[in-house]
């Protein structure tokens, strides 16, 4: 039967490839050090209000963790190596990741330093599937950088990034169309995108466990109890996800904070502002577009968040300027003398186009 001419048409079905570096810190500095290979490893700065920015296989099986208190990752794993982290190398071995990717397309979206979709539905080098695509990329990072990645294969990005996960380290894994009824069902719903701590708390009231439970939802249940959320739920369940890779994708805010060694009143903050609002400005400087809004972040003793913007009626025209308004945010916070903080940060967000210049009428006709 040929379908109704009323029916919309059905979007081709994409090749996409989610590639995700293995313990992208840790592997480098075990790389580049070879004393370090085998061994624990933990990318922090040591001292209690460190967080831990990587940790190798070896020290997971302690169960270190990104992003946990490096005091936490040093009960849990004495015997460690603490390395401090250095970005400048990161990002520079991060980039040939990226001249790798660009042999194969230029459709590539990073998420961060060590993760990235790439869209090869149509590829550079002729390989005939998202898989040999996939395979070469794998080999020629290992070649090449001497470091593991792992890849996810399937028709979409949600699927894609959950494939790369699959098998890691040094992983592949493929999810065809045809392995949707059986591979989605009895997955936890904290896979999904989205789905943190509290939303799966909530669903579990619900009786929501797993994917399978999730496709038992009408469209109007989700949204009654998840908002617009619900909406994706329902097709994320089903392994729907139209959304396109997108290169290059305009940065929406850049910011920088530091977390003190000791908790300071907002009266000693000055030259922290100052030198954050630094880092801000030069990062701001490679931005084609301009920031329109200030922000401040404030995090106190007993980690309650502040934050505190200001959108002036142009962008900040210097440096100077942007540290005036950050300082001026910092004055706006009464939350009384004795309060103390452990963090603070200044951002710009807001990020617009620079809008060319007005022509009058009377000088444009002199041009003319």
């Amino acid at each position: 039967m040929a379908p109704s001419l009323l029916e919309p048409p059905q979007p081709a079905l994409r090749k996409i490839v989610h590639v995700d570096m293995d313990a992208f810190y840790a592997s480098v500095e075990q790389r580049d050090a070879p004393e370090l290979r085998g061994r624990p490893v933990v990318v922090a700065w040591k001292g209690k209000r460190s967080v831990v920015c990587a940790a190798s296989y070896e020290a997971r099986q302690f169960g270190v963790r990104s992003a946990m208190p490096a005091v936490t990752a040093e009960r849990l794993c004495p015997h460690a190596i603490f390395v401090p982290p250095d970005f400048t190398r990161y990002k520079a071995v991060s980039r040939a990741v990226r001249e790798i990717f660009q042999r194969h397309t230029d459709l590539i979206e990073p998420l961060s330093l060590d993760e990235a979709y790439l869209d090869v539905t149509i590829n550079k080098t002729g390989l005939p599937t998202a898989t040999k695509v996939a395979i070469a990329i794998r080999q020629q990072i290992r070649d090449e950088l001497h470091l593991s990645a792992s890849a996810g294969v399937a028709p979409n990005k949600f699927l894609a990034k959950i494939a790369s996960d699959w098998r890691k380290p040094n992983g592949l894994f493929v999810i065809q169309p045809g392995d949707l009824a059986t591979f989605l069902p009895p997955l936890p719903v904290g896979r999904i995108p989205g789905v943190g701590k509290v939303t799966e708390a909530r669903m579990k009231q619900l009786g929501i466990h797993t994917v399978g439970d999730l496709q038992t939802f009408d469209l109007a249940s989700l949204e009654l109890h998840f908002g617009r959320y619900g909406s994706r739920l329902y097709s994320l369940a089903r392994g729907i996800d139209h959304s396109p890779v997108t290169p290059d994708r305009p940065t929406k805010s850049i910011s920088a904070e530091d977390t003190f060694e000791t908790d300071i009143p907002l009266s000693q903050t000055d030259d922290l502002i100052r030198r954050l609002a630094e880092k801000v400005w030069n990062a701001s400087r490679r931005e084609t577009r301009i920031a329109r809004t200030v922000v401040l972040k404030l995090k106190t003793r007993e980690f309650n968040i502040h934050t505190r913007s200001h959108t002036p009626p142009r962008s900040p025209a210097s440096l100077e300027e942007l540290t005036q308004i950050a300082l001026t945010l910092r004055d706006s916070v009464d939350l009384g003398p004795d309060r103390l903080f452990r963090l603070i940060g200044v951002g710009l967000s807001n990020f617009r186009n620079i809008e060319p210049p007005s022509v009058s009428l009377e000088a444009r006709d002199r041009i003319e």
